[in-house]
């Protein structure tokens, strides 16, 4: 015991000692220790007494100041501007479709299906996606517990987008941010009507622009998607995604999963693009496509090695159509395109996205490389039938031929090496189907008369009786010559 108490009174004097000489021998300057330049320096923060505990870390990282504390603001900002939509398409709305994969529908079976869209104008006017209202026979939107009917202003399949009118006023219409200027890592929010849930919202950040996934139709798909981990489920399409300030940048479109939920990513068509889509259905019921009278293809590692090029940006000139924009200022097969009007091409996403702000009529300067040798050439935008101004596309619809039909374009006379022709689209039962046609047929001769006017021709063919003479071609190029008789 008496060892005990012995080691226990050394223990006690050494620690004494050891703090005596601590204080008064070593003798350690200030400066050795942290000090607040050093603190800040390594990110450290320094406080002082009249600091108040509740005033928020400041930084030198402008990208960290925009962190929200919440998504409460732009919630409730852009909440009241989504819209749930009803899209009853009749007896039989069974369909296999691409979209139908990718929002875990598999085949509907259903005759109605749901969406959402955005209050685009406080007049009524509602963006969403084409494939949310694709075939409707009735469309209904739901805003605030109210329904109203809708009408179709104009669809485009080439960016999946579509307007709707409702009749109402003072509808709160969402504020339209810039998806040009939206960054990499930014926040943003997915609003929309996820498994009938009306107005949810999910957060996450932006994870990829300018993303192609190849699931646009129409005849000059347009893909330039924003990419984001905020998730995305069945119902979502058309609706809202906004940045933190509650502004519309993008309407969620698709989600890259196979079994029909979110699995990690979603894609939205850039609000830049769909609002100048939108403009031009309400303004003149068909988009105004400019075209520089070419057509691309995307670098690839070994296009780039066969061609001795440095880099995989921009695009390469793969086809020019004869007397046409590009033609006529001087643009080659083969040119690498890497810039349009100052914006650098980055892909064929960049080079669709650039293109998708012009109209017909609009000059452009495109910078390309040439043997690896830079030039600028200016040319003027052309609309799809060759022209330079604003145009209406000629189509005449009839229930009894089954099917829409439409003058061709110009690419599609370049293409096939056709001066004229009637393309049959939205082909149902009927007429042509049952004369053996097939989505896109041209029609070029019926009993050897040109098929050149879309109403003319859908008006002899209603008529028609007697023996039947058609020439044409197939949506894949190959020539067609039948005769029928018709009773």
């Amino acid at each position: 015991m008496q060892k005990i108490f012995v080691v226990v009174i050394i223990s006690f004097l050494g620690g004494i000692l050891g703090a005596w000489f601590f204080a008064t021998q070593l003798d350690v300057p200030e400066k050795n220790l942290p000090n607040q330049e050093w603190q800040e320096n390594l990110g450290f923060r320094t406080s002082s007494v009249e600091e108040r505990p509740d005033e928020r870390v400041k930084t030198t990282d402008k990208r960290l100041d925009k962190v929200p504390d919440s998504f409460v603001d732009a919630s409730e900002k852009s909440t009241g501007s989504v819209v749930f939509i009803k899209n009853f398409s009749g007896t039989d709305s069974r369909r296999y479709s691409i979209f139908d994969y990718f929002f875990g529908q598999g085949v509907p079976q259903q005759t109605v299906s749901t969406g959402s869209g955005v209050i685009f104008s406080e007049d009524g006017y509602i963006i969403t996606n084409n494939h949310v209202v694709a075939r409707a026979e009735t469309i209904e939107v739901v805003h605030k517990k109210r329904t109203y009917k809708a009408s179709m202003v104009g669809a485009d399949a080439n960016t999946d987008i579509a307007v709707l009118k409702i009749e109402a006023k003072g509808l709160p219409a969402i504020k339209i941010g810039s998806s040009r200027s939206l960054q990499i890592g930014e926040w943003v929010l997915a609003v929309g009507n996820p498994f009938n849930l009306t107005s949810t919202v999910t957060a996450g950040i932006v994870s990829a622009k300018e993303r192609q996934i190849n699931i646009m139709g129409g005849e000059f798909p347009l893909e330039s998607f924003i990419q984001t981990d905020a998730p995305i489920n069945p119902g979502n399409s058309g609706g809202a995604l906004v940045n933190v300030n509650g502004e519309l940048v993008g309407i969620n479109t698709a989600i890259l999963s196979r079994t029909g939920s979110y699995t990690g990513y979603g894609f939205a068509v850039p609000v830049d693009i769909a609002t100048k889509i939108a403009n031009d259905l309400i303004r003149f019921g068909e988009v105004q496509k400019a075209i520089p009278g070419l057509e691309v293809q995307e670098i690839t590692p070994e296009l780039a090695e066969e061609m001795n090029l440095k880099s995989l940006d921009g695009v390469v000139v793969s086809h020019i159509i004869r007397n046409g924009a590009a033609d006529r200022s001087g643009i080659r097969l083969n040119d690498v395109i890497v810039g349009i009007d100052g914006n650098p091409i980055s892909g064929k996403g960049s080079f669709e996205e650039a293109l998708s702000y012009y109209y017909p009529g609009d000059r452009v300067k495109v910078a390309y490389l040439r043997d690896n040798v830079r030039q600028e050439s200016e040319l003027t935008l052309q609309n799809l039938l060759g022209g330079t101004g604003v145009i209406k596309k000629s189509f005449y619809s009839s229930p009894l031929l089954g099917a829409k039909l439409e003058s061709i374009n110009t690419i599609e006379m370049d293409r096939f090496g056709l001066e004229y022709g009637v393309k049959i689209t939205g082909l149902t039962r009927g007429y042509l189907r049952d004369l053996g046609m097939g989505e896109g047929f041209i029609l070029t001769q019926i009993n050897n008369r040109a098929a050149e006017d879309p109403e003319e021709v859908g008006q002899y063919l209603e008529a028609f009786s007697g023996r039947l003479k058609i020439e044409g071609m197939t949506a894949g190029g190959r020539p067609f010559v039948q005769e029928y008789t018709i009773q």
